[in-house]
């Protein structure tokens, strides 16, 4: 079943009447729920986004029915977070209202305002990006000057002092990535970790370099071209989206990860980021100039962070293939995972023998 598919399904599910009932109680509109339009999300969480009264749009967003303890809760924290960046420069989506009762509809879930624009991957570009490459230059940039934004709050300001550990962040990484490494053996069918080769070099490297200071900051988590939109009208960033993997530790591991990620000339990228046309794209080097530029954060380590990106995230896509060796996920998709997965841990170590990552 396809995402948009999955999604539609999902949200048929939903009791829009029960829905309606609530908003009243938080004096949000009137009449009934219409024009409700399931959006692409992935297949574990809903977007659907509908009207009431008078022209008035929202987005509801929430776990699928059934989701786990942990992805309830993230979805709260998601909620707080969007609560925290009202008013900031960091383009977000604007938070309307959240709800942690599960009666209502039976998992937790927040409203917020539609953004107006579009996600770059893995569709085409629209025009005028298609057409011009100054404009598709300009997206890079973009996600950089969201960072810095990001990387501009205080954590302790914006109500959030709790809102994760930052203390060790950095070398807890390399220890708990490896555990959800090992896990993977509960899935039948999985080759095991020799199926990733490079895994334990990269491993040992990280450990050996872990940056011996930083300054704690909002960490989004997942930052990549499949996680912001862009304007329509004007090559900008129009919202970061997706928070749910957002905590407080090292912001210049977004950096890494957004480097890591970044597509190639063929306009590949890791996991499933594609960008069609890629000319004219920023490079890795640009993207960081422009954040070091910007930001004064110490980049002296920032090939660090590019390989402990790509190690984690290696790790990320391996889970995912090895779910689908047990059925638990479309084959398919697990063989591409696995295929990113390899080739991170392969530009991981042919970056730590060049003497860079």
């Amino acid at each position: 079943m396809s995402a948009t598919a999955a999604q539609a399904e999902a949200h048929r599910a939903l009791d829009l009447d029960a829905l309606a009932h609530w908003m009243d109680g938080q004096g949000l509109g009137e009449g009934p729920i219409g024009k409700a339009t399931a959006l692409t999300g992935g297949t574990q969480n809903i977007l659907l986004r509908f009207r009431r009264g008078a022209g008035v749009e929202y987005v509801l967003r929430c776990p699928r029915p059934g989701a786990g303890p942990e992805a309830r809760r993230g979805f709260l924290r998601e909620a707080r977070l969007l609560r925290a960046l009202g008013g900031s420069a960091v383009p977000h989506p604007e938070l309307i209202a959240a709800c942690d009762d599960g009666a209502v509809l039976g998992v937790p879930f927040y409203l917020m305002a539609p953004v107006e624009g579009f996600t770059a991957t893995p569709h085409p570009l629209p025009p005028p990006y298609a057409d011009d490459a100054a404009w598709r230059r300009q997206l890079g940039l973009e996600m950089v000057d969201g960072l810095l934004s990001l990387g501009e709050i205080d954590p302790g300001q914006a109500g959030l002092a709790d809102f994760g550990k930052p203390e060790g962040f950095l070398e807890r990484q390399v220890p708990r990535w490896l555990r959800h490494l090992d896990e993977c053996r509960q899935y039948a069918g999985w080759p095991g970790r020799q199926a990733l080769p490079g895994v334990d070099e990269v491993a040992q490297w990280l450990r050996e370099r872990v940056p011996a200071r930083f300054t704690p900051g909002i960490l989004h988590g997942d930052y990549h071209f499949g996680n912001v939109m862009f304007r329509r009208d004007s090559p900008r960033l129009a919202a970061i989206i997706d928070w749910e993997l957002a905590t407080i530790g090292d912001p210049l591991l977004d950096l890494g990860w957004l480097v890591a990620t970044w597509p190639d000339a063929q306009g590949r990228g890791a996991g499933t980021i594609r960008i069609a046309p890629a000319a004219g794209l920023a490079t890795p080097a640009e993207l960081v100039q422009r954040y070091g530029a910007g930001s004064r954060r110490d980049l002296s380590a920032v090939d660090w962070y590019v390989a402990l990106a790509r190690f984690k995230l290696g790790i990320m896509l391996e889970a995912s293939h090895a779910r689908s060796c047990a059925g638990m996920g479309a084959r398919d998709t697990g063989e591409q995972h696995h295929a990113s997965a390899v080739r991170l841990l392969e530009q991981a170590r042919d970056a730590i023998g060049a003497g860079h990552a």
